[in-house]
């Protein structure tokens, strides 16, 4: 997954739990929680959603570096590359 596909992700999801929002205008940099008005509860859905969708957990200690779209696609992306990394290691062994 590359950040323009973790964006699309988290732009889907967003539009599920706040249909109401102007996603369009989002401020990549902006706290979505703060840009978006959600709750906790909100942001837990988010993050459900995006673990569903790729099968990769989001621990909590890392809620901080996903805190903004941009923030939350660069992260998507960067733990795809290095899962990918880890797997082609594996296949070499």
């Amino acid at each position: 997954m590359n950040t323009r596909e973790a964006r699309s992700l988290v732009i889907r999801l967003l539009g599920r739990i706040a249909p109401e929002a102007e996603l369009g205008a989002l401020d990549p940099d902006a706290p979505l929680q703060e840009a978006l008005d959600l709750d906790s509860m909100d942001f837990l859905g988010l993050v459900t959603g995006v673990e569903e969708e790729t099968g990769r957990p989001v621990p909590e200690r890392d809620y901080p570096s996903i805190s903004t779209l941009a923030g939350f696609s660069t992260y998507l992306a960067a733990g795809a590359r290095h899962d990918d990394s880890a797997d082609t290691v594996r296949a070499s062994s």
